[in-house]
């Protein structure tokens, strides 16, 4: 890599191996996470729960799903750290190439693509608010318009941008939400709290499915950001520190100002509470941190499924920006939300038959692991069947279910389709 590459701003690394002098400590790392964590969804998973059973076991569900996200996003991690590449050509030897180029690579950028215009569509409204209590009328297409470029740009500037955007983000946006719980038990108490008996019927599994969907996502693509630890330990800790303690935070808050407002609404949430201006630049600012890791993770999957050079990741960054910008300011996004539903049944599996690849078959060991040319097709059976699963079965944790059938159906039929040849990517 040339001495401009190095010290560029906008980041050239896209596929190739992040070399040793530019691996990152692991705070810088879960600095990326808590950004990516701290977002409009985060809050409203919270009072999505409550707003179906009781606070207690509402939180305690919320909870569970942060912990076995993190405990599949960890596995993620730690291949990428080994391998020093992100999560689309990690999936090489699970998928194969091309399976991994064509289908991997389009699920994983569709979603975060999709992400990206909710995001959007959330911070015009937000903002369009924000300008109306000063008065300023300003369309809400316009200002979804404006900040969707904003976003895109610091996605399309790279790791750099994201790492200074969080240092002032996060801080800020922790200190933001504390003030809003505190608001709220400072204007109903811990009467409301105690005597909160939602009509709705969730049940626990339920709840922990809807934490789990909230962040299965950033749990699948962890080794786009941990490419960059210097280890697994770093990686392990960025993904637990960066994400545990700030997603409890956030479930928690959500939860608290939810139940005090009568709605999981956040716009209504904070207007309700009596802070509107705060509110909304609560939002405003959440949703930029967190689209700017949609769009970055959206163009790597494209520069893989396109077979660009790495200099080209930016660009394919704003392609994805700007599907999601255009999806937001059109309208189609409104109906799209359902399609995202569907959609995120397919992450989880991807975990399921990766872990099962590396961890189980390959012993975590970095110098067995090889991408298969062409494609693998017991990985894309195994992933295939735990979508279904995940779609269809409701008996306990929709999200666990497509994992463990993807990774067990993997492993059997790796035995049953033979090894895999590294000359044709089929059975020997």
């Amino acid at each position: 890599m040339s001495e401009e590459n190095k010290s560029g701003f906008v980041e050239q690394v896209a596929l190739e191996q992040v070399p040793a002098d530019q691996r990152r400590s692991w705070f810088s790392i879960a600095l990326i996470w808590a950004g990516a964590v701290i977002s409009v969804p985060s809050l409203m998973v919270g009072g999505a729960i409550v707003s179906g059973m009781p606070l207690g076991p509402g939180i305690a569900a919320g909870i569970l799903g942060y912990l076995i996200v993190v405990l599949f996003m960890t596995f993620q991690g730690m291949q990428g750290s080994d391998l020093g590449r992100p999560t689309v050509i990690n999936a090489a030897s699970a998928f194969g190439e091309k399976g991994s180029s064509f289908i991997i690579s389009l699920i994983l950028g569709v979603a975060v693509m999709g992400w990206f215009g909710v995001q959007t569509a959330v911070t015009g409204a937000s903002f369009s608010g924000f300008m109306g209590q000063l008065g300023v009328s300003v369309p809400v297409w316009l200002s979804s318009l404006i900040w969707g470029i904003i976003m895109l740009t610091t996605a399309i500037l790279g790791y750099k941008a994201l790492a200074y955007l969080n240092y002032i983000a996060v801080p800020a946006l922790i200190l933001l939400a504390v003030y809003g719980t505190t608001m709220a038990l400072k204007q109903f108490g811990l009467e409301a709290l105690a005597s909160h008996n939602p009509a709705g019927s969730m049940t626990f599994f339920q709840a922990v499915a809807i934490s789990v969907g909230g962040f299965a996502v950033g749990g699948v693509i962890a080794g786009d950001y941990s490419r960059y630890a210097k280890d697994r330990k770093g990686s392990i800790l960025s993904s637990i520190f960066g994400v545990l303690p700030v997603g409890i935070a956030l479930l928690v808050a959500g939860s608290i100002m939810s139940v005090v407002a009568g709605t999981y609404d956040i716009t209504q949430v904070v207007s309700t509470l009596g802070f509107p201006v705060l509110g909304f630049l609560i939002l405003i600012l959440a949703t930029w941190t967190t689209n700017a890791v949609n769009a970055y993770s959206g163009g790597l999957a494209i520069t893989n499924m396109l077979k660009l050079d790495g200099n080209k990741r930016a660009m394919a960054t704003a392609v994805a920006g700007g599907i999601g910008t255009i999806l937001a300011i059109s309208g189609i996004i409104n109906y799209f939300i359902s399609f995202l539903v569907v959609l995120t049944a397919g992450i989880t599996p991807i975990a399921g038959v990766m872990i099962a690849d590396y961890w189980i078959m390959n012993k975590g060991d970095a110098k067995k692991w090889k991408p298969v040319p062409g494609v693998n097709w017991a990985g894309i059976i195994s992933w295939l069947c735990g979508t279904l699963v995940g779609l269809f079965v409701k008996w306990g944790s929709q999200a666990i279910n497509a994992i463990i059938i993807s990774a067990i159906l993997y492993l059997i039929l790796s035995k049953v389709m033979g090894p895999k040849d590294a000359a044709s990517g089929t059975k020997a």
